[in-house]
């Protein structure tokens, strides 16, 4: 275990083997600051906090420039606060001026991410902006790289589900291992599209409008909102018929309020809230 500290201040003479060498084994922020620019000193608080939150995944060196000035000059630093990137004995990127925590905490996780952490990061805001055909073409060049990675692979069964090529979406599933983690997120949101097809969800919506103790029109009305992606919607359908009639459909309200969180993957706020709410009810 390495037992230097995460933090510490850079020293002239033992630059070499405290930035330039360890950068090859985790990723260096080298900031240059001083307490006589409270900008610069508000940027390093808001780094040694993000250091301790990332417990190791890179090492933060500080150079107070009204102390140790030469090495200012040798990176020509022009301005205070100022941050350079070591990665392998190199500068990667360097940032200048005062910056905000959600700046230096994207700048960070662009060095700690894994290259499955990144994908998804990526895939996270096209899915948001529900641009598929983006999502697909990250996936394509990732899968390019790495055609055997299961994790890329599960990814890419989503994308194609969301798109609405459910066979392609079967192909790439087939190939996946069914102990490979995520995999049940595309395969159940490939199950209930194949469900949704089915059905008439405009219709199922307008029955429950008309008659909110109609639970068939619920269930048709969950399958189809969730496969567009209301989740809340669809879960409120199915606790409307958790709370009615827990023998309907064999516990559907229970069942499939469990198969559409499964579709919302890990750390969804929103299938937090509705299983503490199932939870809740059941106990």
């Amino acid at each position: 275990m390495d037992a230097r500290p995460n933090v510490f201040e850079v020293a002239l003479e033992s630059f070499q083997s405290d930035v330039v060498d360890r950068s090859r084994e985790v990723p260096v922020i080298l900031l240059f600051w001083t307490d006589q620019v409270p900008p610069a000193a508000d940027t390093r608080r808001a780094l040694e906090n993000l250091a301790t939150q990332y417990q190791g995944k890179f090492a933060l060196a500080l150079c107070d420039v009204a102390s140790t000035p030469q090495l200012a000059q040798q990176l020509r630093v022009q301005g205070i606060p100022s941050i350079r990137v070591i990665v392998d004995g190199q500068i990667a990127d360097q940032v200048e001026g005062p910056q905000g925590e959600p700046v230096l905490r994207q700048l960070i996780e662009g060095l700690t991410m894994s290259d499955a952490e990144r994908l998804k990061d990526q895939l996270e805001r096209f899915t948001a902006a529900r641009d598929w055909e983006g999502a697909l073409q990250i996936l394509k060049a990732a899968l390019q790289a790495e055609p055997n990675n299961p994790a890329f692979k599960v990814e890419w069964a989503d994308v194609l589900v969301h798109r609405g090529d459910l066979d392609d979406a079967e192909r790439v599933l087939a190939s996946i291992s069914d102990e490979t983690p995520e995999r049940e997120r595309p395969a159940m949101r490939l199950e209930l599209a194949r469900e949704a097809a089915s059905l008439d969800g405009a219709a199922a919506l307008s029955r429950v409008a008309a008659n909110g103790a109609d639970l068939e029109a619920r269930y048709e009305a969950a399958i189809t909102q969730a496969v567009a992606g209301d989740y809340v919607d669809a879960l409120d359908q199915c606790m409307a018929i958790l709370q009615t009639d827990r023998k309907f459909r064999d516990d559907a309200g229970r069942t499939t309020m469990i198969r559409i969180m499964a579709t919302m993957g890990k750390g969804s706020d929103v299938a937090q809230r509705y299983r503490r709410r199932m939870f809740a009810f059941l106990h």
